[in-house]
């Protein structure tokens, strides 16, 4: 079996396509996934890809303070569709439950690939920029998704069934009843007033 497209749409496919042997063969009593928990990380991403809409230049696979792999810092400024990125995903039994990225600490290149790659409008972000002029470190982080985990764990065919604090159809938290309105003494306590346009603004103590 084979598959042919644009851009990494083949992956996709025969990736969709692969789940869904393996459903239907454990439908039929034939064991595919087998048991326990498998982790494996994925650190091989492609810092840019083709825009997802099929318009002309890139885009950020991850995000665009990611990082590039210190061997392709050359390729952002000749070949940046080349370039390897310092994003990591951690994946547990085939489902991802986590990612995340050392992000770029350096602001000639950050401003690099937001303006001349990703041709975005820097302005935004001059704070940004401005504070990375003055040094920074390498950093980076994660994030877990703790109920796909959790999920994961207990067998649960949806995270709904661990999810701390689900949301109705409605957007709603029934347990926290989330959002609610707030007593004006609440508001007057922190110093806060709502405006016509229900936007939430501070007052001066």
């Amino acid at each position: 079996m084979f598959a042919a497209g644009p851009d990494f749409q083949p992956h996709t496919v025969l990736g969709k396509a692969r789940l869904k042997c393996a459903d239907f063969l454990e439908s039929k009593g034939v064991t595919v996934r087998q048991p326990g928990f498998k982790f494996l990380w994925v650190d091989t991403f492609p810092l840019f890809l083709p825009k997802e809409d099929g318009g002309e230049g890139l885009e950020s696979a991850h995000h665009p303070f990611t990082a590039p792999h210190p061997e392709d810092l050359r390729l952002v400024f000749q070949s940046p569709e080349l370039v390897r990125s310092q994003h990591y995903d951690l994946v547990l039994n085939g489902s991802e439950i986590g990612g995340g990225s050392i992000r770029i600490h350096n602001s000639k290149l950050q401003r690099y690939v937001l303006t001349q790659v990703l041709k975005h409008d820097s302005s935004e972000l001059e704070h940004l920029l401005e504070a990375l002029e003055s040094g920074c470190p390498p950093h980076g982080g994660i994030a877990l998704g703790l109920d796909r985990l959790i999920a994961i764990m207990v067998g649960a065919s949806s995270i709904r069934d661990v999810i701390a604090f689900p949301k109705i159809t409605q957007g709603k938290d029934p347990l926290s009843n989330s959002p609610a309105s707030v007593a004006q003494a609440d508001l007057d306590y922190y110093h806060m007033q709502l405006e016509k346009d229900r936007k939430l603004r501070l007052t001066p103590f």
